[in-house]
């Protein structure tokens, strides 16, 4: 029983350096080989961390407890599992949520405040950058009230048509 926990701490251990060293070479490699549908938490590092941990829990229980083999492996079995629903809570999951997006949708845009770079004329298309938190962006733009707007005058996005924000003096309204 002793050869089985340590060949699961020294490959865990092995998994995880190995992990460390080279996980942006076989990024993929294992993603989804252990995965259930339906079954979140299966994943190759969470069940790596349970091996890991079983191997971990059996050998000290073997050396530092009277237990006889079944009590030590249903210890260790338990031990792993908490490992593993650890590794999972703590690392795991607020990694997935933690995905930060810096995309946006065009109907989004509606009700920003812009500024004109390239004038925007009554009949016709200028451009106007509108400041976001990821940064600054440039659209099309046309005029909402059908009037000509000069370059530096700040607007207000009315609406968003076919791709095209149709803007207004911000002064104006």
């Amino acid at each position: 029983m002793e050869t089985l926990y340590w060949a699961c701490l020294i490959g865990g251990a092995i998994f995880a350096l190995v992990s460390v060293l080279f996980g942006d070479l076989f990024d993929g490699l294992l993603e989804g080989s252990f995965e259930l549908a339906g079954v979140e938490f299966l994943n190759s590092t969470v069940i790596a961390s349970a091996i890991t941990t079983f191997g971990g829990a059996g050998i000290l229980l073997m050396k530092y407890t009277e237990l006889d083999t079944a009590g030590h492996v249903l210890l260790s079995l338990l031990f792993g599992v908490l490992g593993a629903l650890t590794v999972f809570f703590a690392y795991i999951r607020p990694a997935r949520n933690s995905e930060v997006s810096t995309g946006f949708s065009m109907r989004e845009l509606a009700g920003k405040i812009g500024e004109i770079t390239v004038p925007v004329p009554e009949k016709g298309y200028g451009e106007v950058m509108i400041k976001l938190v990821s940064g600054n962006t440039l659209h099309t733009a046309s005029s909402f009230e059908a009037k000509p707007i000069t370059a530096g005058t700040r607007v207000v996005v009315v609406e968003v048509a076919d791709g095209v924000l149709r803007v207004a003096e911000l002064d104006s309204l």
